[in-house]
């Protein structure tokens, strides 16, 4: 297992060397509940759209279900994207119109490419509604380039093993898109990404990637430290670019996700589960949608989940 080539203890811009000027941007997401189930929504934010390529990130729970009862995202739409799911507790059965079928687990990803146009729904497995079960999570969409806006959409799962893990100093890093630390991770990508797992020991500290132009974090469980400064869970930050920034976990320890990478040169629009870098996109999408020609259009309906969508808003 890789170790990181860093020393926490001697690199320059360890949290006692950092200003808090380092910090961009704040972001506390707001939390809503939609019938029993939290959303945390960290991106997109008032102050801030994007992160590197990241242009939405959702904190999924954590929730408690009981016998039977679970998660049903009905089929719905997407383009100009990638979707990443990722959980740390409970499952998510997908399925697309593309033909993909799969069941994730904690630990694993799955990376679904948009590109003209895709639809798809998640919901708990039947095994995960056998008995009680939790669900916890972070979905993220990853805006797509100009060049690769109209391409067929494509679906690529990576177990957890797949997913590169380095080790250091009480620091745990899984990797799970793109490249950080010397290591790659296995999906394919279409711009400049990192978007990490992370997990630090009370007192550790992990340096962040400095060769991303665009980098964030956020705190999923515990506390971290900037310049003497303590931030709690449920928050996000984006880093000034250029800055060596070190972030120092809390008396009991912290679970991140960091990410970003490349900036975008050309604005995004985001409407719905739509991101384009016209509006005119976008309106192609939902008169398509709405139309509900399916097989016939940029739209199919999951091959093995075609009973019911999810209309067009408004």
């Amino acid at each position: 297992m890789p170790r990181m080539s860093w020393n926490p203890a001697m690199e320059p811009g360890c949290p006692d060397e950092v200003g808090l000027d380092a910090i961009e941007t704040l972001i506390i997401p707001r939390a809503r509940d939609i019938g029993g189930f939290e959303v945390r929504r960290a991106l997109p934010a008032p102050k801030r759209q994007m992160v590197g390529p990241f242009i939405f990130f959702d904190q999924a729970g954590p929730a408690e279900f009981l016998t039977g009862r679970g998660i049903d995202v009905r089929p719905h739409p997407h383009i100009g994207l990638g979707t990443v799911t990722y959980l740390y507790r409970g499952d998510f059965h997908h399925r697309d119109s593309i033909g993909s079928d799969q069941v994730i687990h904690p630990g694993a990803l799955n990376w679904m490419v948009a590109g003209r146009g895709v639809s798809h729904s998640e919901r708990t497995s039947a095994a995960g509604r056998s008995g009680p079960h939790s669900l916890f999570g972070i979905q993220t969409w990853v805006a797509l380039p100009n060049s690769h806006e109209d391409m067929a959409p494509v679906f690529e799962h990576h177990g957890k093993d797949a997913l590169p893990v380095i080790q250091d100093h009480g620091v745990s890093v899984r990797l799970i898109l793109g490249s950080a630390y010397g290591e790659n991770a296995p999906a394919t990508m279409l711009t400049e990404t990192f978007y990490a797992d992370v997990k630090l020991d009370a007192g550790s500290r992990l340096p962040m990637p400095d060769e991303h132009e665009d980098r964030g974090l956020y705190i999923v469980e515990g506390s971290i430290s900037i310049a003497g400064k303590n931030f709690d869970a449920g928050q996000m930050m984006v880093f000034r670019p250029g800055d060596k920034i070190t972030v120092a976990a809390g008396i009991q320890g912290a679970r991140l996700m960091i990410l970003g990478g490349a900036t975008f040169g050309e604005p995004r629009y985001i409407w719905w589960n739509f991101v384009a870098s016209s509006k005119e996109r976008i309106e192609e999408a939902k008169a398509e949608w709405r139309a509900g020609n399916w097989g016939k259009g940029r739209f199919d309906l999951p091959i093995n989940d075609r009973d019911e969508h999810i209309p067009l808003p408004g």
